[in-house]
Protein backbone atom coordinates (compact mmCIF):
# COMPACT_ATOMS: atom_id res chain seq x y z
CA UNK A 1 0.00 0.00 0.00
CA UNK A 2 1.30 3.44 -0.92
CA UNK A 3 2.10 5.85 1.87
CA UNK A 4 -0.86 8.12 2.60
CA UNK A 5 -0.61 11.78 3.57
CA UNK A 6 -3.15 13.62 5.73
CA UNK A 7 -3.27 17.39 6.19
CA UNK A 8 -4.55 17.88 9.74
CA UNK A 9 -5.93 21.33 10.61
CA UNK A 10 -6.44 21.54 14.38
CA UNK A 11 -5.32 23.56 17.38
CA UNK A 12 -2.42 22.56 19.61
CA UNK A 13 -3.06 22.27 23.33
CA UNK A 14 0.41 22.07 24.81
CA UNK A 15 -0.89 20.17 27.84
CA UNK A 16 -3.88 17.82 27.84
CA UNK A 17 -4.20 15.21 25.10
CA UNK A 18 -6.55 16.51 22.40
CA UNK A 19 -6.58 17.95 18.89
CA UNK A 20 -3.18 17.71 17.17
CA UNK A 21 -1.37 16.07 20.08
CA UNK A 22 -3.83 13.18 19.66
CA UNK A 23 -4.29 13.22 15.89
CA UNK A 24 -0.59 13.19 15.05
CA UNK A 25 0.46 10.09 17.06
CA UNK A 26 -2.66 8.06 16.22
CA UNK A 27 -2.45 8.73 12.49
CA UNK A 28 1.29 8.11 12.57
CA UNK A 29 0.64 4.76 14.28
CA UNK A 30 -1.79 4.01 11.45
CA UNK A 31 1.09 4.45 9.01
CA UNK A 32 -0.18 7.77 7.70
CA UNK A 33 2.15 10.71 7.11
CA UNK A 34 0.56 13.64 8.93
CA UNK A 35 1.27 17.21 7.87
CA UNK A 36 -0.10 19.69 10.40
CA UNK A 37 -1.51 23.20 10.24
CA UNK A 38 -2.14 24.58 13.75
CA UNK A 39 -5.07 27.00 14.06
CA UNK A 40 -4.04 28.14 17.54
CA UNK A 41 -1.65 27.28 20.37
CA UNK A 42 -3.02 26.99 23.91
CA UNK A 43 -1.17 26.24 27.13
CA UNK A 44 -3.93 23.70 27.94
CA UNK A 45 -7.27 22.83 26.43
CA UNK A 46 -10.23 24.81 27.71
CA UNK A 47 -12.09 22.07 29.57
CA UNK A 48 -11.44 22.08 33.29
CA UNK A 49 -8.44 24.41 33.29
CA UNK A 50 -8.43 28.09 34.22
CA UNK A 51 -5.98 30.80 33.21
CA UNK A 52 -4.91 29.09 30.00
CA UNK A 53 -3.02 31.05 27.35
CA UNK A 54 -4.22 31.32 23.75
CA UNK A 55 -2.27 32.37 20.67
CA UNK A 56 -4.29 32.75 17.49
CA UNK A 57 -2.47 31.50 14.37
CA UNK A 58 -4.96 32.61 11.74
CA UNK A 59 -2.36 34.69 9.88
CA UNK A 60 -0.07 31.65 9.52
CA UNK A 61 -2.54 29.18 8.01
CA UNK A 62 -2.71 30.40 4.42
CA UNK A 63 1.04 31.11 4.06
CA UNK A 64 1.74 27.54 5.21
CA UNK A 65 -0.50 25.81 2.69
CA UNK A 66 0.41 28.29 -0.05
CA UNK A 67 4.06 27.30 0.44
CA UNK A 68 3.07 23.64 0.23
CA UNK A 69 1.37 24.31 -3.09
CA UNK A 70 4.63 25.68 -4.50
CA UNK A 71 6.25 22.38 -3.50
CA UNK A 72 3.65 20.36 -5.37
CA UNK A 73 2.35 18.76 -2.17
CA UNK A 74 -0.61 16.38 -2.62
CA UNK A 75 -2.98 15.17 0.07
CA UNK A 76 -4.81 11.85 0.33
CA UNK A 77 -6.93 13.30 3.12
CA UNK A 78 -7.78 16.61 4.78
CA UNK A 79 -8.81 16.36 8.43
CA UNK A 80 -10.22 19.42 10.17
CA UNK A 81 -11.00 19.98 13.83
CA UNK A 82 -11.28 23.11 15.97
CA UNK A 83 -11.64 26.28 13.91
CA UNK A 84 -11.80 29.35 16.11
CA UNK A 85 -13.28 32.14 14.00
CA UNK A 86 -15.31 33.08 10.94
CA UNK A 87 -12.10 34.11 9.19
CA UNK A 88 -10.54 30.71 9.85
CA UNK A 89 -13.59 29.06 8.30
CA UNK A 90 -13.08 31.13 5.15
CA UNK A 91 -9.40 30.19 5.00
CA UNK A 92 -10.23 26.53 5.63
CA UNK A 93 -12.60 26.58 2.67
CA UNK A 94 -9.78 27.88 0.46
CA UNK A 95 -7.42 25.18 1.78
CA UNK A 96 -9.91 22.44 0.90
CA UNK A 97 -10.37 23.93 -2.57
CA UNK A 98 -6.59 24.06 -3.01
CA UNK A 99 -5.87 20.43 -2.06
CA UNK A 100 -9.02 18.42 -2.70
CA UNK A 101 -8.74 16.26 -5.77
CA UNK A 102 -10.95 13.43 -7.03
CA UNK A 103 -9.65 10.87 -4.51
CA UNK A 104 -8.87 13.19 -1.57
CA UNK A 105 -10.89 12.12 1.47
CA UNK A 106 -12.08 15.10 3.53
CA UNK A 107 -13.09 14.42 7.14
CA UNK A 108 -14.61 17.33 9.04
CA UNK A 109 -15.04 17.26 12.80
CA UNK A 110 -17.40 20.26 13.24
CA UNK A 111 -16.21 21.27 16.71
CA UNK A 112 -18.84 23.67 18.03
CA UNK A 113 -20.26 22.47 21.34
CA UNK A 114 -21.30 19.71 23.69
CA UNK A 115 -24.12 18.88 26.12
CA UNK A 116 -26.46 21.18 24.20
CA UNK A 117 -24.28 24.29 24.52
CA UNK A 118 -22.01 26.30 22.22
CA UNK A 119 -18.31 26.45 22.97
CA UNK A 120 -16.88 29.94 23.54
CA UNK A 121 -16.68 32.04 20.34
CA UNK A 122 -19.25 29.89 18.48
CA UNK A 123 -22.53 31.46 17.39
CA UNK A 124 -25.31 30.99 14.84
CA UNK A 125 -23.31 32.71 12.07
CA UNK A 126 -20.39 30.38 12.72
CA UNK A 127 -22.73 27.38 12.41
CA UNK A 128 -23.79 28.59 8.98
CA UNK A 129 -20.14 28.74 7.90
CA UNK A 130 -19.53 25.26 9.28
CA UNK A 131 -22.44 23.93 7.23
CA UNK A 132 -20.60 25.12 4.13
CA UNK A 133 -17.42 23.32 5.21
CA UNK A 134 -19.40 20.14 5.91
CA UNK A 135 -20.89 20.32 2.42
CA UNK A 136 -17.40 19.89 0.96
CA UNK A 137 -16.58 16.89 3.17
CA UNK A 138 -16.70 13.18 2.44
CA UNK A 139 -17.31 12.38 6.11
CA UNK A 140 -18.47 14.48 9.06
CA UNK A 141 -18.20 13.35 12.68
CA UNK A 142 -20.33 15.60 14.91
CA UNK A 143 -21.51 14.74 18.39
CA UNK A 144 -25.26 14.97 19.04
CA UNK A 145 -25.03 18.62 20.10
CA UNK A 146 -23.18 19.60 16.93
CA UNK A 147 -25.54 17.59 14.73
CA UNK A 148 -28.51 19.47 16.21
CA UNK A 149 -26.72 22.77 15.60
CA UNK A 150 -25.99 21.88 11.98
CA UNK A 151 -29.60 20.82 11.39
CA UNK A 152 -31.15 23.63 13.46
CA UNK A 153 -32.91 21.10 15.68
CA UNK A 154 -33.59 21.25 19.43
CA UNK A 155 -31.02 19.29 21.40
CA UNK A 156 -32.28 15.95 22.72
CA UNK A 157 -29.88 14.26 25.13
CA UNK A 158 -31.77 10.99 25.68
CA UNK A 159 -35.03 9.16 25.07
CA UNK A 160 -34.64 9.01 21.29
CA UNK A 161 -34.84 5.84 19.21
CA UNK A 162 -33.03 4.48 16.16
CA UNK A 163 -35.47 6.08 13.73
CA UNK A 164 -34.59 9.51 15.19
CA UNK A 165 -30.86 8.87 14.75
CA UNK A 166 -31.29 7.42 11.24
CA UNK A 167 -33.30 10.45 10.19
CA UNK A 168 -30.67 12.80 11.63
CA UNK A 169 -27.87 10.96 9.84
CA UNK A 170 -29.71 11.13 6.51
CA UNK A 171 -30.31 14.85 6.95
CA UNK A 172 -26.62 15.38 7.73
CA UNK A 173 -25.66 13.53 4.53
CA UNK A 174 -28.17 15.64 2.59
CA UNK A 175 -25.88 18.60 3.38
CA UNK A 176 -23.23 17.07 1.09
CA UNK A 177 -21.01 14.41 2.69
CA UNK A 178 -21.28 10.74 1.74
CA UNK A 179 -20.82 9.61 5.35
CA UNK A 180 -22.22 11.03 8.57
CA UNK A 181 -20.99 9.62 11.87
CA UNK A 182 -22.61 10.48 15.21
CA UNK A 183 -20.72 9.84 18.42
CA UNK A 184 -22.24 9.50 21.88
CA UNK A 185 -25.37 7.68 20.68
CA UNK A 186 -27.17 5.70 23.39
CA UNK A 187 -30.38 3.71 23.11
CA UNK A 188 -30.31 2.04 26.51
CA UNK A 189 -28.82 2.51 29.96
CA UNK A 190 -25.12 1.66 30.37
CA UNK A 191 -24.60 1.51 26.59
CA UNK A 192 -23.27 4.16 24.23
CA UNK A 193 -21.57 4.12 20.86
CA UNK A 194 -21.40 5.60 17.39
CA UNK A 195 -23.87 5.49 14.52
CA UNK A 196 -23.04 6.04 10.86
CA UNK A 197 -24.81 6.34 7.54
CA UNK A 198 -23.39 5.71 4.07
CA UNK A 199 -25.65 7.68 1.74
CA UNK A 200 -24.37 6.00 -1.44
CA UNK A 201 -25.18 2.51 -0.18
CA UNK A 202 -28.15 3.58 1.95
CA UNK A 203 -26.43 1.70 4.78
CA UNK A 204 -26.89 2.39 8.50
CA UNK A 205 -24.38 1.09 11.06
CA UNK A 206 -24.47 1.23 14.84
CA UNK A 207 -21.50 0.17 16.95
CA UNK A 208 -22.32 0.02 20.68
CA UNK A 209 -20.01 -0.27 23.66
CA UNK A 210 -20.36 -0.11 27.40
CA UNK A 211 -20.45 3.15 29.33
CA UNK A 212 -17.49 3.95 31.58
CA UNK A 213 -18.29 6.32 34.43
CA UNK A 214 -16.85 9.83 34.09
CA UNK A 215 -16.24 12.55 31.50
CA UNK A 216 -13.14 12.01 29.37
CA UNK A 217 -11.63 15.05 27.65
CA UNK A 218 -10.24 14.42 24.19
CA UNK A 219 -12.19 11.20 23.58
CA UNK A 220 -13.83 12.67 20.47
CA UNK A 221 -10.42 13.50 18.99
CA UNK A 222 -9.18 9.97 19.73
CA UNK A 223 -12.27 8.51 18.08
CA UNK A 224 -12.17 10.68 14.94
CA UNK A 225 -8.41 10.18 14.46
CA UNK A 226 -8.68 6.41 14.87
CA UNK A 227 -11.61 6.37 12.45
CA UNK A 228 -9.68 8.27 9.80
CA UNK A 229 -6.63 6.04 10.30
CA UNK A 230 -8.78 2.99 9.59
CA UNK A 231 -10.34 4.59 6.50
CA UNK A 232 -6.87 5.52 5.22
CA UNK A 233 -5.91 1.85 5.55
CA UNK A 234 -8.71 0.83 3.21
CA UNK A 235 -11.19 -0.39 5.82
CA UNK A 236 -14.90 -0.25 5.01
CA UNK A 237 -17.04 2.11 7.09
CA UNK A 238 -18.50 -0.63 9.34
CA UNK A 239 -15.08 -2.02 10.24
CA UNK A 240 -13.57 1.45 10.60
CA UNK A 241 -16.33 2.40 13.02
CA UNK A 242 -15.81 -0.76 15.06
CA UNK A 243 -12.06 -0.20 15.22
CA UNK A 244 -12.46 3.44 16.32
CA UNK A 245 -15.15 2.76 18.92
CA UNK A 246 -13.27 -0.10 20.53
CA UNK A 247 -9.93 1.70 20.49
CA UNK A 248 -11.54 4.71 22.18
CA UNK A 249 -13.21 2.43 24.73
CA UNK A 250 -9.91 0.72 25.55
CA UNK A 251 -8.27 4.12 26.09
CA UNK A 252 -11.12 5.26 28.34
CA UNK A 253 -10.95 2.02 30.34
CA UNK A 254 -7.20 2.39 30.87
CA UNK A 255 -7.64 6.01 31.96
CA UNK A 256 -10.43 5.02 34.37
CA UNK A 257 -8.63 2.00 35.80
CA UNK A 258 -5.47 4.00 36.47
CA UNK A 259 -7.46 6.71 38.26
CA UNK A 260 -5.98 9.43 36.05
CA UNK A 261 -7.02 13.07 36.15
CA UNK A 262 -9.27 13.11 33.08
CA UNK A 263 -8.51 16.76 32.36
CA UNK A 264 -5.23 15.56 30.88
CA UNK A 265 -6.95 13.39 28.29
CA UNK A 266 -6.99 9.69 27.55
CA UNK A 267 -4.15 7.30 28.29
CA UNK A 268 -4.04 6.22 24.67
CA UNK A 269 -0.32 5.62 24.16
CA UNK A 270 -0.15 2.05 25.46
CA UNK A 271 -3.28 1.11 23.53
CA UNK A 272 -1.74 1.97 20.16
CA UNK A 273 -0.36 -1.56 19.74
CA UNK A 274 -3.89 -2.98 19.82
CA UNK A 275 -5.00 -0.37 17.31
CA UNK A 276 -2.15 -1.26 14.93
CA UNK A 277 -3.04 -4.95 15.28
CA UNK A 278 -6.68 -4.23 14.34
CA UNK A 279 -5.50 -2.31 11.27
CA UNK A 280 -3.33 -5.27 10.27
CA UNK A 281 -0.26 -3.19 9.46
Amino acid sequence: MDKKRVIAVHDISCMGRCSLTVALPILSAAGVETSVIPTAVLSTHTGGFEGFTFRDLTDEIEPVFSHWKTLGVKADSIYTGYVGSHRQLEILSRLIDAFKEKDTFVLVDPVMGDAGRFYTSIDARFVEGMRSICASADMIVPNLTEACMLLDLPYVSCGYDESYIKDMLKKLCAMGPRYAVLSGVSFEKNTTGAAAYDSERNEYIYCPCRVVEGFYHGSGDVFASALLGAVMNGKEIAESLDIAVNFTLSCICRTHDLGCDTRYGLEFEKELGKYIDRLGI
